[in-house]
């Protein structure tokens, strides 16, 4: 594998899997390339809520807009530069703000993979 540089314009992005709300990801790097991890985009929607375990160890860096991760009795809210990990296990709540975001991932291991 060699070293790379991606935009927001070079990712194509999907509806997450399983949701219906307008949450969107575009995987850049993951297991298909041999990588150990998934690096993307994400695209949320305003006032989008997902709810979900995490199946992998999640880093999300917000670029545009904000949401608000909540786990157990912890509650983080995150704008532009801001950055969230959600560890594998951790049963958590993201809600977009008002504006939506758009946000950048990187998980370990490749989170297609983990899915099954």
């Amino acid at each position: 594998m060699k070293m790379q540089g991606f935009t927001l314009a070079d990712a194509v992005m999907e509806r997450s899997p399983g949701q219906a709300a307008d949450i969107f990801a575009g995987d850049l790097v993951g297991g298909t390339d041999g990588a150990p991890i998934t690096i993307g985009y994400g695209r949320w929607g305003p006032h989008t809520t997902l709810s979900e375990t995490m199946a992998v160890d999640d880093v999300m860096v917000v670029l545009e807009g904000g949401l608000t991760v909540s786990s157990d009795d912890l509650e983080v809210s995150a704008g532009p530069g801001d950055i969230v990990h959600m560890p594998k296990g951790a049963v958590v709540t993201i809600v977009a703000g008002a504006a939506g975001a758009v946000t950048a991932y990187v998980t370990y291991p490749d989170w297609r993979a983990a899915r099954g």
